[in-house]
């Protein structure tokens, strides 16, 4: 299927290619739609195999953040941009410099935020080319980093699932203490939902691609260290994947040994309606990542879009654990996949606000 008629198929608005050879830039930037607002969405640095990988990877991204978006109840649309090259290698202040005179040129269709690969920092020298940049150092007025609050998030949601699967709603955090979690992935969200599960009495088992950053989170919170590829096979009773996404598919699936999965990472289905009926089929309880995941986009909206305080209230760890419930007792009573009722629930928001404006 070509570029075009994938975007037809998903209905993606558009899709920019950028390039600044003075600058090393080579970059991606996706709307996928902006019927609820603008855009907004994180740019990913990531030294992609294939042009090819990098426009599936930044469509997919794109259409999640718009059911992301929908689903918290934000008058916001989903985009995504993805930069291709090594986080560890090819920063420099000038691509990010270049990066922003890109989205400016968008006119506010896809505001920009951190996400794998890029930091509060790169954030700021974007933000000296563009205005339509969020996530930027607190010290100036911006949000900061959304990873704390996108990891209160997921916190939420494993406490709404094993609320679920134990059959105990309203014990909150009380449920965390001797659970068993394998945490994919410990950078900027995944260290700090460790530190916090940690804190609340929480068994954790991590795993990282640094293995040096692997082994000093696990000493902070008392964790054992498995290589990447074994994190599959811990007992636990959540699987939080919470670096890339696709690792839900038809070879790991059969290999957890788990009942609840929900992690940060984002599309952590590779197939949304074979791997979530796999899942569904295996008896474990599966939260929508974009529903679990959404502390980040929801402090970013109330903070730099909105222009309000982001205390406990204005973003809602506790609406993530709401919708999360609402999404789990809908899938129940209709007797669907999670992933189909956090899909419906979403949808429904976008096409109530497309019926509006017309």
């Amino acid at each position: 299927m070509g570029i075009l008629e994938r975007m037809v198929a998903n209905d993606h608005e558009e899709l920019v290619f950028v390039q600044d050879r003075a600058a090393g830039l080579r970059a991606i930037i996706s709307v996928h739609s902006t019927v609820l607002g603008p855009t907004l969405g994180g740019l990913r640095m990531w030294p992609y195999a294939s042009e090819e990988e990098a426009i599936a990877d930044v469509l997919r991204l794109a259409e999640a953040m718009t059911y992301k978006a929908a689903a918290s109840n934000l008058k916001l649309g989903g985009g995504k941009a993805v930069i291709i090259g090594d986080p560890r290698k090819d920063k420099t202040p000038e691509l990010f410099r270049a990066m922003g005179r890109a989205i400016e040129k968008l006119g506010g269709r896809y505001i920009t935020a951190e996400d794998v690969g890029t930091s509060v920092e790169d954030m700021e020298y974007i933000r000296e080319t563009t205005q339509y940049v969020t996530g930027t150092n607190r010290a100036e007025g911006g949000s900061g980093d959304p990873s704390p609050t996108t990891a209160a998030g997921v916190q939420e949601s494993i406490v709404a699932c094993l609320e679920a699967v134990n059959g105990a709603p309203g014990r909150g955090d009380e449920l965390l203490d001797g659970v068993r979690v394998a945490v994919q992935g410990v950078g900027h969200v995944g260290s700090i939902l460790c530190r916090n599960l940690a804190a609340k009495g929480a068994r954790l088992t991590v795993c990282d691609i640094n293995r040096e950053q692997a082994e000093r989170v696990a000493k902070q919170c008392g964790a054992a260290v498995v290589a990447p590829e074994k994190i599959y096979d811990v007992e636990a009773d959540v699987f939080a994947p919470c670096a890339l996404g696709s690792v839900l598919n038809d070879k790991t699936i059969p290999r957890l040994k788990c009942c609840i999965v929900a992690g940060g990472a984002n599309n952590q289905l590779a197939d949304a309606d074979r791997d979530g009926a796999m899942l569904e089929s295996r008896h474990i309880l599966y939260a929508p990542d974009y529903v679990a995941n959404a502390g980040g986009l929801i402090n970013i909206y109330y903070r730099d879009i909105l222009g309000r305080p982001c205390d406990a209230e204005a973003w809602s760890p506790t609406g993530i654990y709401e919708t999360m419930r609402t999404v789990l007792r809908t899938a129940r009573e209709h007797k669907v996949p999670t992933y189909r009722a956090a899909q419906d629930l979403a949808s429904a928001r976008i096409e109530e606000a497309r019926r509006a404006d017309k």
